[in-house]
């Protein structure tokens, strides 16, 4: 092949990628939308008053609901930082903060559509299963290791 050939080719193949990534966007657009704004809706629904109140004094009880909570309010790493501060200030766990904020970054369930949309089923679903075990071991470990160091 020469290299005229060869470089219409790659453009007609550039093109044709292009095009396919548009579409596949423009087919995942809504979901993505809808995506962000569950998700605001359920942070604005679950104020941190309300969610203290679900934590008690059991390390492993605590570690589960943190991240049960975490998973269903997925967003952004820095606004989950400024939630885990008004939860300590309320008096609620380091574990159960650390779940939260490791599931809130790791687990997505509200993003699960867009998730399988994209990787497939299987994939997401074993991801999010691992994601929502390895948090709750983190936040155990990691308090742990801080009570080991104190």
């Amino acid at each position: 092949m020469t290299k005229q050939k060869t470089s219409r080719l790659s453009k007609v193949n550039l093109n044709m990628i292009a095009g396919k990534t548009l579409a596949m966007f423009a087919g995942t657009l809504p979901i993505i939308v809808s995506v962000v704004f569950l998700t605001g809706l359920i942070i604005n629904w679950l104020p941190t008053e309300k969610v203290a109140n679900f934590f008690g004094d059991n390390v492993i009880l605590d570690a589960l609901i943190g991240t049960s909570f975490g998973s269903i309010s997925a967003g952004h790493p820095l606004t989950s930082y400024v939630l885990g501060g008004e939860l300590l200030a309320k008096g609620v766990s380091l574990v159960a903060v650390t779940a939260l904020l490791v599931s809130w970054v790791t687990v997505g369930s509200i993003q699960l559509p867009a998730e399988v949309l994209m990787l497939g089923k299987r994939f997401a679903l074993y991801r999010n299963l691992l994601c929502f075990v390895f948090a709750i071991l983190i936040a155990l470990l990691t308090v742990g290791t801080l009570r080991l160091l104190a």
